[in-house]
């Protein structure tokens, strides 16, 4: 049984691949994460630092 790990996503990427790597590790498509994310931004520009958050916290899939 394959251990499942939250990664970026190489080949969902836009900005980090953080929500391509978000929506892999749920299978979701990466654009409803992205909508999802772009919402969550606009209520006290939260979603920008949570972002910034993730993008350092969350490995790359080559680590």
């Amino acid at each position: 049984m394959e251990t499942k790990r939250l990664t970026k996503s190489d080949d969902n990427r836009v900005l980090c691949g953080v929500c391509g790597g978000i929506g892999e590790y749920f299978n979701i498509d990466p654009v409803v994460i992205r909508l999802l994310w772009v919402i969550f931004s606009f209520v006290g520009c939260s979603g920008v630092v949570a972002y910034i958050i993730a993008a350092i916290i969350i490995p790359s899939k080559g680590v």
